[in-house]
């Protein structure tokens, strides 16, 4: 390390001398012209004959002149250098050294000089920008991280004590199948679980690119609900439907077909039985407007300000019922989409989703 400090130091020196021997080189040419040619003018405007001795005076000093203002001109310009860009550069280094080590935390303080708005100062407000946005990512990261690992443990513990209550010998098959139904429901939420959260990653990260083409909506929502009908059949919902028609969206239809999914899946879960759902399709101007409703439980004020958060799940009762990632998975794809999701939800009566996108015209009203 020393020797790269002590070659980095060479190579810096040969450099400023090189540097210094360009601008010697170059105020000795500017000058002598200039002097020149104020000779041979005041020769002809005065004249008066200069001699070759009064020449060559006149040149050494100008010589000697030039030095001393060269070497005074390129040491100041080093300093300001040093000053004004080396030490800020280093601190800019620095910082970026902690950034490579993981430390999100480091701010640079700006320079506060004859140009506090220069192109440093500009480097410097970005660099902290992007540290700020740094630190956040890697809170949600970390919070990701940790809800994952709490969430998987739930259904991995249950087919645990399940699997191992599942080798009592004496077991009868009542219970028998009891058991491997409830491992099997835990197996399939934590499948489902991680479905969704590989979605979800892929989504956040821009690495899933939506695949857009315009179709009819009313005919993928009728598609979609008609994929729940044996849910809705056993619990005996009623399910009402109304649904403009030739209502064409230009949209990814596996993207959106996750909303609708997502949607009908919840409304059918928290819904009891014999309650009621009920889809409509309609347009507002240039929108297509969905809304998806249900009799079910319903949800506090409190609760819908966070329900399109990973995670969050506002009815503790019904956790073994999802895993809190669908409807952030919904709000991904609606943004994506360039659409809007709202909820209203009273407890006790039901809650209804609007979605809004937008939706083609082709010159029509």
């Amino acid at each position: 390390m020393r020797g790269a400090e002590k070659a980095e130091r060479i190579r810096r020196g040969l450099l400023a001398l090189r540097n210094y021997l360009i601008f010697f080189l170059v105020i000795c040419f500017v000058i002598s012209c200039c002097m020149l040619l104020f000779l041979r003018v005041f020769s002809r405007a005065s004249g008066i004959a200069l001699g070759k001795e009064y020449i060559e005076s006149a040149a050494k000093l100008t010589f000697a002149n030039i030095i001393f203002l060269s070497l005074v001109c390129t040491v100041i310009d080093c300093l300001r250098r040093r000053i004004m860009i080396d030490r800020p550069v280093k601190h800019i280094v620095r910082a970026a050294e902690k950034v490579m080590n993981g430390d999100f935390s480091v701010r640079i303080r700006k320079i506060h000089g004859m140009d506090p708005n220069g192109g440093l100062n500009t480097i410097i407000d970005y660099f902290n920008r992007m540290t700020e946005e740094l630190s956040h990512m890697e809170t949600l990261r970390t919070d990701f991280i940790a809800d994952v690992s709490h969430e998987i443990k739930t259904p991995l513990a249950v087919i645990q004590n399940y699997g191992i209550l599942l080798q009592q010998p004496n077991l009868s098959e009542e219970k028998r199948a009891e058991y491997a139904k409830t491992v099997t429901d835990a197996s399939r939420r934590l499948a489902a679980m991680v479905t969704n959260i590989l979605k979800l990653s892929k989504l956040e990260n821009q690495t899933l690119y939506p695949n857009t083409r315009t179709y009819d909506l009313g005919e993928q929502l009728c598609r979609c609900l008609l994929g729940f009908e044996d849910l809705w059949e056993e619990k005996n919902l009623s399910i009402q439907t109304e649904i403009q028609e030739d209502v064409r969206v230009t949209a990814d239809p596996e993207l959106l077909s996750l909303v609708w999914n997502n949607l009908f899946s919840n409304a059918i879960k928290f819904t009891e039985p014999g309650g009621a759902i009920s889809l409509i399709l309609q347009t507002e101007e240039d929108q297509a407007v969905v809304r998806v409703s249900d009799t079910g439980c319903g949800i506090s004020q409190e609760v819908g300000k966070h329900i399109f958060e990973k995670f969050y799940q506002g009815d503790t009762s019904h956790a073994t019922k999802g895993n809190g990632l669908g409807l952030a998975l919904v709000k991904r794809v609606i943004d994506i989409t360039k659409g809007d999701i709202q909820v209203n939800s009273v407890v006790g009566k039901g809650s209804t989703f609007t979605v809004r996108l937008r939706r083609e015209t082709d010159g029509k009203s």
